[in-house]
């Protein structure tokens, strides 16, 4: 099943509750003909009402490509469509290779 992918601004700040996360770069990995969309970043939990803050490293992973900022969104931040990866043996394989070129080992799939 296919599904949007918003691009966000790399560098910028966005706040959440309990902190924010920074999107820091966008990557296209080849594995199996097709290829993979994924993001890496920080988060920061700094006013959590309920423990210590800290900082950490993320990989998110949208999925397989299907089409590149083919349209904008009302903000005007460009949208990407993807096919999340639901094989786990693929899911594994991508994993272990982010991990490995990134040094990240939070890894979210869609």
């Amino acid at each position: 099943m296919k599904q949007e992918y918003t691009h966000l601004p790399l560098g910028e700040e966005v706040r959440g509750l309990s902190g924010f996360y920074i999107p820091c770069k966008e990557e296209r990995l080849k594995y199996d003909g097709k290829e993979v969309l994924y993001v890496i970043g920080t988060s920061t939990l700094d006013s959590s009402c309920c423990g210590g803050g800290g900082t950490c490293g993320y990989a998110v992973v949208p999925g397989f490509l299907a089409k590149w900022k083919s349209k904008q969104n009302k903000a005007g931040l460009p949208v990407s469509e993807v096919e999340p990866v639901a094989d786990e043996a693929a899911r594994r394989e991508i994993g272990k290779t982010i991990r490995e070129t990134e040094n990240i080992g939070n890894i979210d799939f869609w």
